[in-house]
């Protein structure tokens, strides 16, 4: 397996196994006309490209050694709806593995990618949003020293979810996977 930085030209595969992950994972929960709205305003080669080239900002790619996009995530500045802010939060912002390969810890191979890139940038302390009835994930990230801090509303169409923000403070370091 390759966990590469991805680059702009990695555009259209992040755009494409993000729909794929989000609609296998939390499709059902939404009104068909909610999903869509959501998947061709949010997955995007031109949503993607201001965040791939921006020093920043970072996409992390891991792929079989076929070349196959098996996971990525997106690390960068927070912006969270977080109340006091500090002005170098960084935030976890995406993570997603592929559906057919989800519970062999490629997702845990991806955070500590950023993790690592994180601390290296200065960020601190880190967020991440997270649906609220997404527990495994709740679980996942306090095992990497977050917990949560607070709530706020994300939209998928016109539909409002709730979501948690989680918080790793700036002592933490990241534990096992």
């Amino acid at each position: 397996m390759n966990l590469r930085r991805a680059g702009p030209d990695d555009a259209p595969i992040l755009c494409e196994l993000g729909a794929l992950t989000f609609s296998h994972t939390f499709g059902p929960l939404y009104d068909p006309k909610d999903l869509q709205d959501f998947l061709t305003s949010t997955y995007t080669i031109e949503q993607h490209l201001g965040p791939l080239t921006d020093p920043k900002e970072s996409f992390w790619l891991l792929e079989n050694d076929q070349g196959q996009a098996l996971a990525f995530g997106w690390a960068g500045a927070c912006k969270l709806p977080v109340k006091d802010l500090e002005p170098n939060a960084g935030e976890i912002k995406r993570v997603y593995v592929h559906p057919d390969h989800q519970g062999k810890q490629l997702g845990s191979r991806v955070i500590q990618q950023m993790l690592s890139w994180l601390d290296e940038q200065g960020y601190s302390p880190l967020y991440i949003g997270v649906w609220s009835e997404n527990y495994g994930a709740h679980r996942l990230y306090n095992r990497y020293g977050f917990d949560k801090v607070a709530e706020y509303e994300f939209p998928v169409g016109d539909h409002l979810d709730r979501e948690f923000i989680f918080k790793r403070p700036a002592s933490s370091s990241s534990s096992s996977s």
